[in-house]
């Protein structure tokens, strides 16, 4: 027996031995990728010296003699930081995941292929600028000089992910740059979703009325009355209701739905309204979280002088950010620059489509799609007048396409003569206000509004191609429109002069929180669908609450988490319901119906991360919604993900009629609105307690609330989840400026997987003063240090410094790298 238990030991003291070998060996290959920031090294491509000073958040700061050496610098930076994220995006954009993927990705590299982003993208390369193409092309340079460097030094495949999937790494091109900016604008567009399922719930509601309620209009001029979607088409051609067929949400998927779709804050303050008497200038794009995250923090040192910012890896600019004289925001404009045709074939040849001229050939082409462990696919992608025709598998289109027709796309990132990267380019040596709006013409896609800011003036414009419509429209872009009527085809660009703009407005302050910024009419009108109808109000007031402002006031605001909706919503859908005199015996569901209003009641509405009420009123306004509108749409009810306030405020204000979404139709007896509100606080309650238990007091909004930077590829391998996604309890909500979007949907609907990946706030009364911080850290490797350092500083919301010193950035800096001509 003695002998037995010695041999025991042995071989699990020899199987521990071996897998602690095994782990280090692990360990040692993937950090062969780590790489060393404190070095000299001769590269290719280079005119003179660059230096990259990386401070001690390991930002770098690139000095260089020229313009192109500077972009050189940034390409190499980025490489060293981020390699497995640009080649991953690239792969994107070109529909070539699969490859590395297989089969999971096949669907995404489908539709990429057929919106041939890339091939707009190489197209797009010749209508550059000459100054544009120097900085594609030295960037281009600096990531190659960085490949180069791996392969010769054997340094880890460059990123420990490439261990783990074959995925070889081509040379870098200025087409693969482009193609990264159109791939930011497909996940920035939702109007062709929203066409879809506008059209999907006219087709399923009896009382056309009631479409102005569950998918209302933001507040202002009314609409004119649309034809009926199914009176476009033959009887019988449409399903009343079909069932979705969107393809299984997957992090690697650039389509986003409607609902996290591009985001943002930005806000302006003039020399008036500043208490230094300096512009100030606030920003905080949102997109989809992810580690590592979309933004990369650095410094170029260019001949027009430094700029600092934001960037997103494979991208030659800094997209947000300042120089000494002009700082730069962005936030989605939600232009409607995507229109759904349907074109009719030709019932002798289906290879042909009605024309307003009659019938015509589509422009075809083959494609080869490879696919990992499997055998290749082959596809025919066509093309008609008005752009790309798409699959009914894709975005519920077979659930609007009439029998006998086909769905084509047309959107301005499509453009084969694309110059938003010169403009790009052009803002960042802009010296003031005035130059930075005229480097804006070049703005195709994604549009955006661009708030500036220099020395003395603020101005916002939107930027990007306007599509010029007929007023005749038939469905005005609201929903898919017969491609081969000519008064529902695109006849061009407005001019940009025409782009709506404020320019040094009287009250000193500017905004936008993706609200409604203009009231035009159709075809002027910008849009049908805004990206907000809440936090604006929030921001009105902290704008307006004080005379003057100043950097921290900014940085209050950017971070503010008190609800407009949940103050206004919760006294309409409550109003009966707060008081009702003698409390019910303990344990009771009346009991717990009475203590959570009791909590709501005492609220303030702020959406803080150590409270349980945002987390009980969350739950109340997502079972409130359900509950007014299943019955009418049955199973379509799953398509809205997040309660609407508009809608709710309809209904229990009763305008035009809207409170009879109360009433469910299946019933004998008549609902009010107070039943309903009551049933779905019930229904809420029942699924907080099946979760989290009946102590309401203990919840904590934050646990719900995780902010999920997750990586897109290993974020579900088991043990490796634990080092690569990034999770962090936070404030903040659907609708408060520091916004953190939830995803409506799955076993963790609260989850927060949307928001301000980078925050900046700029002060021209002392430009070094400025801050700025990511939500991750800069480094793509997960055995680096800097994968997460900056996670818990963006929780807490805290920022580091945004200067343009040298000096200070060498200061206590984690390494400088010195590049030299070879």
């Amino acid at each position: 027996m003695a002998r037995l238990l010695k041999w025991v030991i042995r071989i699990t003291g020899a199987a521990l031995l071996l897998g602690l070998i095994a782990v280090g060996v692990f360990y040692m290959l993937l950090s062969r990728s780590l790489p060393d920031y404190d070095k000299s090294l001769a590269v290719s491509g280079l005119t003179a010296p660059v230096e990259i000073v990386r401070d001690n958040a390991n930002v770098p700061h690139v000095f260089a003699a020229s313009d192109r050496d500077a972009y050189f610098g940034l390409g190499y930076a980025h490489a060293q930081d981020r390699l497995w994220q640009m080649t991953t995006l690239r792969r994107t954009a070109q529909g070539r995941l699969s490859e590395v993927f297989g089969t999971r990705t096949l669907n995404i590299d489908k539709l990429l292929r057929r919106l041939d982003l890339y091939g707009a993208a190489r197209a797009s390369v010749e209508m550059q600028d000459s100054e544009t193409l120097i900085a594609l092309d030295a960037y281009a340079a600096g990531v190659n000089a960085r490949l180069e460097e791996i392969n010769s030094d054997a340094l880890g495949r460059g990123a420990p992910e490439m261990f783990l999937f074959n995925a070889p790494i081509s040379p870098w091109q200025p087409a693969d740059s482009i193609a990264i900016l159109k791939l930011m604008a497909l996940q920035l567009s939702g109007h062709l979703a929203h066409e879809v399922r506008r059209t999907r719930v006219s087709l399923m509601l009896n009382d056309k009325d009631r479409l102005r309620d569950i998918l209302p209009d933001d507040p202002g001029q009314g609409i004119a009355a649309l034809p009926e979607y199914a009176s476009l088409f033959p009887p019988q051609s449409l399903p009343r209701y079909a069932e979705t067929t969107r393809l299984p949400r997957d992090p690697l998927s650039p389509f986003a739905p409607p609902e996290l779709a591009g985001a943002s804050n930005a806000w302006a303050a003039a020399p008036a309204r500043s208490a230094a008497g300096g512009t100030l200038l606030a920003n905080d794009p949102h997109l989809g979280f992810s580690a590592p995250g979309v933004w990369y923090l650095a410094r170029l040192d260019l001949a027009s002088g430094g700029v600092i910012g934001g960037t997103i890896p494979g991208i030659p600019a800094i997209i947000v950010g300042r120089s000494a004289r002009l700082g730069w925001a962005v936030t989605s404009s939600y232009l409607d620059d995507q229109d759904l045709f349907i074109e009719k074939l030709n019932p002798e040849n289906p290879e042909q489509y009605q024309t307003p001229d009659g019938f015509k050939a589509f422009e075809t082409r083959n494609s080869i799609i490879q696919i990992k462990d499997h055998d290749p696919v082959t596809m025919t992608l066509r093309w008609t007048d008005n752009g790309p025709v798409l699959p009914g598998t894709h975005y519920d289109l077979g659930t609007v396409t009439p029998k006998g027709h086909v769905a084509a796309l047309a959107w301005t990132a499509l453009s084969r003569r694309d110059t938003t990267m010169s403009a790009a380019i052009d803002l960042m040596s802009a010296a003031d206000v005035s130059e930075a709006l005229e480097a804006g013409e070049r703005y195709i896609a994604p549009s955006q509004n661009l708030t500036l800011v220099d020395q003395n003036n603020i101005a916002m414009k939107l930027v990007g191609a306007m599509p010029r419509r007929a007023a005749d429209h038939e469905s005005q872009g609201r929903m898919p429109s017969r491609g081969w009527i000519a008064r529902n085809r695109w006849q061009g660009r407005i001019p940009y002069a025409d782009n709506p703009e404020f320019i040094a407005p009287r009250g000193g302050i500017l905004g936008n929180t993706n609200n409604k910024t203009v009231d035009q009419p159709f075809p002027n009108h910008v849009s049908f669908v805004w990206g907000d109808t809440q936090r604006i109000h929030r921001w009105e007031r902290l704008m307006q609450g004080r005379e003057v402002h100043t950097r921290d006031s900014f940085i209050e605001a950017q971070l503010d988490t008190v609800s407009f909706t949940a103050r206004s919503i919760l006294p309409l859908i409550g109003a009966d319901l707060w008081f009702t005199g003698t409390p019910s015996p303990e344990g009771t569901q009346e009991r717990l119906r009475e203590d959570a209003l009791r909590l709501l009641a005492d609220w303030n509405g702020e959406m803080n991360e150590h409270q349980p009420e945002p987390l009980i009123y969350a739950a109340w306004l997502r079972a409130l919604q359900v509950r007014l509108a299943k019955d009418e749409l049955g199973p379509l009810i799953e398509e809205f993900t997040h309660a609407d306030p508009v809608f709710i405020e309809r209904v229990y204000r009763d305008v035009d009629g809207a409170a009879i979404w109360c009433d469910v139709r299946q019933s004998s007896p008549q609902e009010t609105c107070t039943d309903i509100a009551r049933l779905a606080l019930d229904d809420a309650l029942v699924w907080i307690s099946d979760r989290y238990g009946n102590a309401l007091e203990s919840l904590r909004w934050g646990d719900v609330h995780q902010a999920t930077h997750d990586h897109p590829v290993l974020g579900e391998v088991p043990v490796l989840r634990y080092f690569v996604n990034i999770r962090q309890s936070t404030s903040g909500g659907d609708h408060t400026l520091l916004r953190g979007r939830t995803i409506g949907e799955g076993p963790n609907p609260y989850y927060n997987v949307h928001g301000a990946g980078y925050r900046g706030v700029y002060d021209f009364a002392d430009p070094d003063s400025s801050v700025f911080m990511i939500s991750t850290g800069q480094s793509g490797h997960f055995l680096s240090r800097h994968y997460d350092d900056m996670a818990q500083l963006w929780r807490r919301g805290e920022y580091i410094p945004m200067s343009l010193d040298p000096d200070l950035a060498r200061a206590a800096s984690v390494g400088v790298t010195r590049l030299s001509p070879r």
